[in-house]
């Protein structure tokens, strides 16, 4: 049983313990480790485990911060304890969120001539810039319909037999590193909506690639190589996230941006950014 399905089976049984106990073992933390990290006692985390204690809300807020429980998590946990969710899911379009959403066009766009995206925790593509548009389309106007499912969707492109991966020239190198990484951030943000593409998507995947992956040179990030039709193209990405975010929209935004690897590739993007201008 995932932690999601046991957060929501909690959250409808009004155990916060629960909750607690499965977020510190989540993290592989003992009692001791949380009450030191949190300025907590040892004795009232016990207490609170095991339901001899009932928490306040700001408790609640100390420990899930510690634990760095994703803010869609946390109203679960003040849902389980009797308190209201404090934690707000704006739409992009929220007026509220139009000094974030300035930020994230700003960031998109000042990172051209290369390609970036905004990723949502289902790696869900909320925004993209023009590079990353070109990039697509260059891969066949057809490639988000190929690979399924609704939306532009990245865990799709990566990993289904009619995406990216047939370009991919050093598949065996990165598919593997993708694939966990995917997996990783799947349980860390207890994604269900992502859980579900990855469990659909595995029965596509050769399993001894995706385990074992293939020896690299000791460069500092293993670049994404691409062959498409025959112009070769390779990138590394970098992730940001936002540091103080209160909304649940924003907590789970993820801004990729993608560098070119070689001088090549980034001559391609700069002449590219500039057959558009002109």
């Amino acid at each position: 049983m995932t932690i999601t399905v046991q957060t929501r089976q909690a959250e409808a049984d009004g155990n916060f313990a629960k909750l607690l106990r499965d977020w510190r073992q989540k993290r592989r933390l003992s009692q001791l480790d949380l009450a030191l990290m949190s300025g907590v006692s040892q004795r009232h985390v016990s207490f609170l485990e095991s339901r001899r204690a009932n928490p306040s809300r700001n408790m609640i807020l100390q420990l899930s911060e510690t634990l760095e429980v994703p803010l869609r998590d946390r109203n679960a946990w003040l849902t389980a304890a009797g308190f209201a969710p404090i934690f707000k899911t704006r739409d992009l379009d929220d007026p509220q969120m139009g000094q974030v959403m300035a930020a994230i066009r700003m960031m998109l766009k000042a990172h051209e001539p290369f390609p970036a995206i905004a990723l949502d925790r289902a790696w869900n593509v909320r925004l993209s810039n023009q590079s990353f548009d070109q990039l697509n389309a260059m891969l066949g106007d057809d490639i988000w319909s190929r690979v399924g499912g609704e939306g532009r969707n990245l865990l799709r492109l990566f990993f289904h037999p009619d995406g990216i991966r047939p370009f991919v020239t050093n598949w065996a190198a990165v598919g593997p590193l993708m694939w966990q990484r995917a997996q990783r951030e799947a349980e860390a943000l207890a994604g269900t909506d992502m859980k579900a593409v990855l469990e659909e998507l595995a029965s596509y995947q050769d399993p001894h690639i995706l385990w074992s992956a293939a020896e690299a040179s000791l460069v500092p990030v293993i670049p994404f190589n691409m062959d498409i039709h025959g112009l070769k193209v390779s990138m590394f990405a970098v992730v940001a996230t936002f540091g103080t975010a209160q909304d649940i929209t924003a907590d789970e935004l993820r801004l990729e941006t993608l560098f070119p690897a070689d001088p090549e590739t980034e001559a391609m993007f700069r002449a590219a950014a500039q057959a558009r201008s002109q």
